[in-house]
C-alpha cells in the first residue's frame, strides 16, 4: 500500500518517527520525509541511517520547520500521500507550567498540518493521541483532547475522496523518550533509589512497535472521522519498577516522590460516552465520528436511541500485568536487551 509513495512524518526525530523508520524504510516506499524543528536531531538521525542502511537512505528526506508555521508545513506537503502526524508537545508537568505552548503545537499545530494536508491533496492523514485525552485533567490531555476535535471537524468538512483525516489513541510507550522506564536504568546504573510517583498508579503499555501497527492499521481501516483504539494492558508503576530492578538484578531502593502535577491515578483509553457508539474490532475500538449536522430539528422527529454494549475502558479494568508478565513483556524490547547486556559487562 506505501509502494511509491511518499510518507510524512511530522515530529519525525522522535522515538514514534525512529520507529517508524525502522519498519518502513527498507520497504518499496519511495520517500520518506521527516518534518521537525530539531536541526542537530536531524543530523543525527541522518547519519546514523546512512551507516545503518546506506543502500536505503537515499529515500530519507529531512524538512526543517515548526507545525506552529504554516508555511513552513505547506512547504514539506508537496508530492506527498500519507502524513502520520506526531509532532506535540507530551510531557504533563510541563505542560501545566506552559498550557499556551501546548495549545500552539498540539491544537493550532495540527490544524496547520490537517489545512496543509487537505489543501494539497494529501491522501491520508493519521494523527496521534493520548489516552490523557479522555477525560482529561491536565494541559497536556486537554490539548490532545482539543486536538481530536479538530481532527473530526476537519474530517467533516474535507472530501474524503480527496483527503481522508483520522486519529489513533493509545497509552505509555515502553522506553520511549522522556519515559519513565529509561529513567529507572539510569537511577539504577548511577546506585540511585527509583524514584516511583504512586505505586498503585495504573498505566496502559505497549512498545514501539504496538504504536506503529495501530498506526498502519488505522491507515488500512480507519474512515474519515474515526478515532481508532488499542486494546491494551496495563500494570502499576510498582511492578513495573520491580520487573526494572529484577531484571538489571538490582536492589536499589524505590522512593515514593509523590504525584506530579497534573497526574491522574489511571488513564482512560475508552470513555463511557464513545462507548455508545464504539465499534469493538477484536483488537481495537473504532469510534466513528458524530455526522449529524448543526440542525437538531430533525432528530426531535426521528431520534436514535441505539447504544453499544460496550463500557469505559481503563486502565483499572483493562487485563493488569502481574511482576513476570511486565519482565516478559520488557524482554520483548530491543532497547532493554541491549541494556542489560551492557549493565552485565559492567557488573
Amino acid at each position: 500500500m506505501f509502494e511509491e509513495k511518499t510518507l510524512l512524518i511530522t515530529g519525525g526525530t522522535g522515538s514514534f518517527g525512529n520507529a517508524v523508520l525502522d519498519r518502513f524504510l527498507t520497504t518499496d516506499i519511495q520517500e520518506i520525509r521527516i518534518f521537525s524543528r530539531d536541526e542537530l536531531k536531524q543530523d543525527n538521525m541522518r547519519h546514523f541511517y546512512q551507516q545503518r542502511y546506506p543502500e536505503y537512505s537515499a529515500k530519507l528526506k529531512f524538512f526543517i520547520g515548526d507545525v506552529r508555521d504554516p508555511q513552513s508545513i505547506q512547504k514539506a506537503m508537496y508530492g506527498v500521500d500519507y502524513i502520520f502526524h506526531a509532532a506535540a508537545l507530551k510531557q504533563v508537568p510541563s505542560c501545566e507550567f506552559f498550557p499556551i505552548e501546548a495549545v500552539k503545537t498540539n491544537v493550532l499545530g495540527t490544524e496547520n498540518v490537517l489545512q496543509a494536508a487537505i489543501d494539497s491533496g494529501v491522501k491520508k492523514v493519521i494523527c496521534l493521541s493520548t489516552d490523557k485525552a479522555a477525560y482529561p485533567v491536565n494541559a497536556m490531555g486537554t490539548s490532545k483532547a482539543m486536538m481530536e476535535k479538530v481532527i473530526v471537524a476537519k474530517a467533516r468538512t474535507a472530501s474524503q475522496d480527496r483527503t481522508n483525516i483520522c486519529c489513533t489513541r493509545y497509552g505509555n510507550v515502553l522506553c520511549s523518550r522522556g519515559s519513565v522506564v529509561p529513567l529507572f536504568i539510569s537511577q539504577i546504573k548511577e546506585g540511585k533509589p527509583l524514584t516511583i510517583t504512586e505505586p498503585s498508579m495504573t498505566r496502559f503499555v505497549m512498545s514501539l512497535e504496538e504504536a506503529v501497527e495501530l498506526v498502519v492499521y488505522a491507515f488500512q481501516n480507519a474512515e474519515s472521522g474515526d478515532i481508532m483504539v488499542q486494546k491494551a494492558p496495563a500494570c502499576t508503576i510498582g511492578v513495573l519498577a520491580q520487573a526494572v530492578k529484577e531484571l538489571f538484578h538490582s536492589d536499589a531502593e524505590t522512593k515514593v516522590i509523590g504525584i506530579r502535577h497534573g497526574e491522574k491515578m489511571y488513564e482512560t483509553l475508552l470513555t463511557n460516552e464513545e462507548c455508545a457508539h464504539a465499534i469493538d474490532m477484536g483488537n481495537f475500538y473504532r469510534v466513528p465520528a458524530d455526522k449529524r449536522s448543526l440542525n437538531y430539528d430533525k432528530y426531535f422527529i426521528d431520534g436514535n436511541l441505539e447504544r453499544a454494549a460496550l463500557s469505559e475502558f481503563n486502565s483499572n479494568n483493562t487485563t493488569l500485568m502481574d511482576l513476570e508478565q511486565v519482565k516478559k513483556k520488557l524482554l520483548t524490547l530491543s532497547y532493554i536487551r541491549d541494556e542489560i547486556a551492557e549493565w552485565e559487562k559492567r557488573i
